[in-house]
This record gives C-alpha cells, sequence and structure tokens, in this order.
C-alpha cells in the first residue's frame, strides 16, 4: 500500500507527521519505503519531496538518539533555507545531549557555547551569517529596536516580531523575559540609574532543553510533543 503514493503524497505525509511530533508513526513511515530508508532515495522524483523525506529522517534518527546518523544526513545533503531553523536545532540539540551524556550533569550557558564553537554548523544548513546563541545579528537589531520602544509587548507583537525574525513566538517571548529581568538587575545594582541597556551577547536566552524539541528513547518520554511551537516557518 506505501509504495502507492506519490512523491507528492509521501512529501505530504512526512510534513504532516514531523509538525504534530509523531515521531513513531513517521519512523514506520519511512521504513514502509526501502527506497527512503536507504541513502539512494530512488523513488523520490522530486528535490522537494526528497528534501522532506530527509528532513523526516533527521528528526527520527533524532527521536532515537542515533546522532551518528543524524549528523551524517545533515553534513551529506544541502537543504533549503526553510528547513534551516529545525535543522539546526537538531545539530545543537544532539551535541549538548552526547556532551550531557558523556558529562552526567546538564550543560550551562558556557558550556553550550563551548558545544557551538565546537561543533559549528555545516554550511548546508546554514547561510554563513554569523548567530549569537542562535539569534542573527538581524533579528537581535529588531528586538532591540522594539525594546526600547516597547518593553511589553503584546501577544499579537510577539507573533509579529517572531515572523519579522524568524524565530519562534516563545524565543521572542523568552528574549523580552530575559532583557527585562537583566534591566531590573542593573538598575538595581546602580542605585538611579534605571533603564540601562546591556550590550553583551549573553542578553539572549540559549536554545532550550532538548527534551522540547523530540523525546529521546534512551532518557525522555516516548510520546514526543508536538513540532507546532516551532513555528511554521521551520518547516
Amino acid at each position: 500500500m506505501a509504495m502507492g503514493f506519490s512523491p507528492e503524497q509521501v512529501a505530504c505525509v512526512c510534513e504532516v507527521l514531523l509538525q504534530s511530533g509523531s515521531m513513531d508513526r513517521l519512523s514506520s513511515f519511512l521504513c514502509s519505503f526501502p527506497s527512503i530508508s536507504s541513502s539512494s532515495s530512488v523513488y523520490l522524483g522530486m528535490a522537494q519531496s526528497q528534501e522532506s523525506v530527509l528532513k523526516a529522517r533527521a528528526a527520527v534518527a533524532f527521536h532515537h538518539c542515533r546522532f551518528a546518523e543524524l549528523y551524517a544526513l545533515l553534513e551529506g545533503n544541502a537543504f533549503s533555507p526553510r528547513s534551516h531553523p529545525l535543522l539546526q536545532q537538531l545539530w545543537l540539540r544532539a551535541h549538548y545531549m552526547e556532551a550531557e551524556l558523556q558529562r552526567g550533569r546538564p550543560l550551562g550557558a558556557v558550556g553550550k557555547y563551548r558545544i557551538r564553537r565546537k561543533f559549528p554548523l555545516p554550511r548546508t544548513i546554514w547561510d554563513g551569517e554569523e548567530t549569537s546563541y542562535c539569534f542573527k545579528e538581524k533579528s537581535r537589531s529588531v528586538l532591540r529596536e522594539w525594546y526600547c520602544r516597547k518593553p511589553y509587548p503584546s501577544p499579537r507583537e510577539k507573533r509579529d516580531l517572531a515572523a519579522a525574525t524568524g524565530l519562534t513566538a516563545t524565543q521572542v517571548s523568552n528574549w523580552f523575559k530575559n532583557r527585562r529581568q537583566r534591566d531590573r538587575a542593573a538598575t538595581s545594582r546602580q542605585g538611579t540609574s534605571a533603564g540601562a541597556f546591556l550590550s553583551s551577547d549573553e542578553e539572549l536566552s540559549p536554545p532550550a532543553s532538548p527534551s522540547t524539541l523530540f523525546s529521546c528513547s534512551q532518557q525522555l518520554s516516548a510520546h514526543p510533543p508536538p513540532l507546532r511551537h516551532l513555528g511554521p516557518a521551520h518547516y
């Protein structure tokens, strides 16, 4: 029955299951296609369909903690910019998880920074623009400019900012929350110097814990949360 799908239908099923976070169903679906589960992808006749399947395979590899397979997929295939945000998160969080398993403790902000320096994003999932805590400079500029005018954006404004910066609404919300906390701390230290702004790269929140994207079968829940929180632009 599975072999009756067209390449476009295969891509659609992969995208739907990926966005819903149904990693076990997605894994079973991919395994039903011998040519999809292999590296040749002979069955796929369109580049866009092939990218959807490769992205799905990468997500399944992360879900099952098959990190070597994940890295090989990401480094060995070129992806379009629309897929970069999700795949970058997979790359970073897989390296974070490996480091945490080796050390037996969670990584702090400094530890994650060192991992990012040691394992930079491959150009297959990165446009070459420098980032700070996974935030591009142009995204930081937009958030800083808005913060100067309105430190407490409304939910709708957060969604608009997310669309303008390529971030998720959660990332935008966390950025404003952390910025306000740091400004309050600076104001407290400086007495009457209220409203002082920090310019350090540390004003940005590091990526969330790996468990918020997909569950790892070795240590997390067997039912991963949906990926909708990453935003449709990430697919």
